[in-house]
């Protein structure tokens, strides 16, 4: 068995891991990579192998990090098989095709600058900006899904087989053990996805697995310890009232899976214990609206908490100040509403979609806050705000930002150093080798020497296109 690291290395984006099994290839995730626009062109439109060699793909969830660029293989000629659970095939129906519409939008809207500028100088750069993929070509992707639900073992050809583990990230989220097996000899290889935390909320928490002798693991946060989530809720709450004092609007990017749930759920608690005044909340994201109706179609993915809400007949992503935004001329009103009032819209790293509209217009007045809910990769827009810049850049042009920035990273559905390595604890007398993805690599060389210390276990950040034999 031989792996391949191929996205999400040293960086958090674009997750992509290569097996090579006697001639046959297998993908864990095809994730969209997320950067500056030119390099993150290249990077999703040229896959390091042929997309007709791969024989089947194991999906670990749903988040466009980790799926967005199946359409892009499929569109090249993959024909095989996506294995990913029930909860994540219906999420990826819905965000797939939402993350062709923003291509081809985006696109639009760039080439309509282009022909612009191009009038009044001629000189100016030519060729028009085709979509990475269309929403056509997402629809073609999902024609290849193949739902397999959590804890079913499952073949991929004579020698190599897979079951999935509850990971606790988000609805439908995996970690993915392949069991390799020839001449007597088994080889069990630990593919984590991203692990959540543990009373999160929504979804149920990760779950331990059985022994193994290699590990994949993220380690998106793997230098830092989260505040304990009891707080989130009194740091939301004074957010809120602060920013409504002063008349000012809360923009939210979020994903629209998982976390705008997350959030919509919390808001509705502070409203009910009365923390918060009855401010109009405004999900403004077509797919937040789909995503909402899916989770509630997968209940089999809550935990107990969430649960209880349905059994008592109440919705607990639904409440009375509450609305899901889904025209696009209902989102542009909200720009001449004011405030006091809360968005969330999507993208999470504020890279493409309807949030980058609402910046647009409220970044540059400080009596607003942009209150930011999870990590954000390098380059992105929304790291140039955590670490505020006094100019962004948003469609090209710049804006000054005067808006308050909060941070509120205790939502993450990342799992924290501790988290992580009280996760690998089961795992740790088997294991060989731990192979360190999904982090920058600050993150990851403190993750590697936390677990090297506690666990006396090797442990590589690889680089990307690094190959291993797995023996």
């Amino acid at each position: 068995m031989r792996i391949t690291f191929w996205g999400a290395v040293r960086t958090v984006t674009g997750s992509l891991h290569e097996i090579q099994v006697h001639g046959r290839r297998y993908l864990l995730d095809c994730g969209l990579y997320q950067g500056r626009r030119q390099q993150a062109r290249e990077r999703n439109s040229h896959f390091p192998f042929r997309p007709t060699e791969v024989d089947a793909v194991i999906l670990s969830h749903a988040h466009i990090d980790h799926s967005g660029n199946l359409p892009t293989l499929v569109k090249q000629g993959y024909a095989g098989p996506i294995y990913a659970t029930p909860a994540t095939v219906d999420l990826c129906d819905a965000m797939l095709r939402d993350s062709g519409y923003l291509q081809e939008k985006d696109a639009e809207f760039l080439n309509k600058r282009r022909r612009r500028r191009k009038a009044l100088d001629p000189s100016a750069e030519d060729g028009l900006v085709e979509p990475l993929y269309t929403m056509d070509d997402a629809a073609q992707a999902m024609k290849t899904f193949r739902p397999v639900p959590i804890h079913t073992p499952t073949v991929l050809d004579d020698v190599l087989s897979f079951e999935t583990y509850d990971a606790g990230h988000m609805l439908g989220s995996t970690a993915v053990l392949l069991h390799y097996h020839r001449h007597g000899k088994r080889t069990r290889l630990v593919f984590s996805g991203d692990i959540g935390r543990p009373g999160l909320g929504i979804v149920r928490d990760p779950e331990p697995l059985p022994r193994a002798d290699y590990l994949i693991l993220e380690s998106t946060y793997g230098d830092r310890l989260h505040k304990s989530l009891d707080a989130v809720a009194d740091k939301l709450a004074d957010t809120i009232n602060r920013t409504a004092r002063r008349g000012g609007k809360i923009i939210v990017p979020a994903f629209a899976v998982g976390r705008t749930q997350q959030l919509v759920l919390l808001i509705h608690q502070l409203l009910k214990e009365n923390k918060i005044p009855q401010l109009p909340v405004f999900v403004d994201s077509p797919l937040a609206v789909d995503v909402t109706a899916i989770f509630r179609k997968h209940a089999e993915c809550f935990d107990d908490t969430t649960r209880e809400f349905l059994l008592e007949g109440e919705d607990p992503f639904g409440f009375a100040s509450l609305r899901y935004v889904r025209e696009a001329e209902q989102s542009k009103a909200l720009n001449d509403l004011r405030g006091p009032f809360i968005v969330i819209s999507a993208s999470g790293m504020c890279e493409a979609g309807r949030i980058l509209h609402h910046l647009r217009h409220n970044i540059e007045d400080p009596r607003n806050t942009i209150l930011i809910t999870g990590f954000q990769a390098e380059h992105t827009l929304g790291r140039k705000i955590v670490e505020k810049q006094p100019e962004v850049p948003i469609f090209g042009e710049p804006f000054r930002l005067r808006a308050e920035v909060v941070k509120l990273n205790e939502l993450s559905g990342h799992a924290d150093q501790h988290e992580l390595l009280q996760w690998l604890q089961p795992l740790a007398p088997s294991l060989k080798k731990v192979f360190l993805v999904h982090g920058e690599l600050s993150q990851a060389a403190a993750l590697a020497k936390a677990i090297e210390e506690r666990y006396r276990l090797a442990t590589i950040v690889p680089e990307r296109g690094q190959s291993f034999e797995l023996e």
